[in-house]
């Protein structure tokens, strides 16, 4: 049984509570949490890139100069990727980076690296947070409380503004909706602070 202290915004321990084993506590599976990780940046690409290929440039299609007598090589257009303005040959064009994943497996994924996360003794729980405006010192002072110095991942149970406008300007702290957990950000910040709102979440949605 894992079982990890809980705190408020002041810094103090209000009492404890369990961390479910098959969420927190499962052999990490790190072949999985690669897939998912490289699944999500592929997908987060936009395939935009396009170069302009010799029917695509602008250009004359006369014929560069006549086909023999002149002891030059033989050319028939200034369109083609030999000439200065010419197309490129084999250049990139649009296409999508989308990758498909089971949704087991990325829940596989998820259960995993929160399960590395509490091994490491890198999760933190706070019974509420609430704060009555946005103001990026009040916020800061419950992180200096708790003692997260280095990069945090807040999770919240739904939107809260005054929260995640306090956050904005904070270096390397960031907010997310429970909801929209995911392998990166959970391998990007050293910390996860989450009230036990966003702590019941994610066993409803990982349960």
């Amino acid at each position: 049984m894992l079982r990890v202290a809980v705190y408020n915004a002041d810094g103090e321990t209000v009492g404890e509570t369990e961390l479910r084993e098959d969420i927190f506590g499962i052999e990490p599976n790190i072949a999985v949490m690669h897939q998912a990780l490289l699944r999500q940046l592929a997908n987060a690409r936009l395939g935009t890139h396009k170069a302009k290929t010799r029917g695509e440039v602008s250009g004359t299609t006369q014929k560069v100069w006549r086909q023999k007598g002149t002891g030059r090589a033989r050319h028939g257009s200034r369109k083609v990727n030999l000439w200065r303005g010419g197309g490129v040959a084999h250049g990139p064009r649009p296409r999508s980076y989308e990758q498909q994943m089971p949704r087991k497996m990325r829940r596989l994924a998820l259960r995993s690296a929160l399960s590395v996360k509490a091994a490491d003794g890198q999760i933190v729980c706070l019974d509420r947070l609430e704060i009555d405006e946005p103001k990026t010192r009040t916020m800061a002072e419950v992180l200096e409380r708790l003692g997260l110095d280095t990069s945090v991942l807040i999770l919240l149970p739904e939107r809260n503004e005054n929260v995640e406008k306090s956050v904005r300007n904070i270096p390397d702290v960031r907010t997310l909706r429970a909801g929209y957990l995911n392998v990166r950000d959970l391998l990007d910040y050293d910390f996860l602070l989450m009230p036990l709102g966003a702590l019941r979440e994610i066993e409803r949605i990982l349960g």
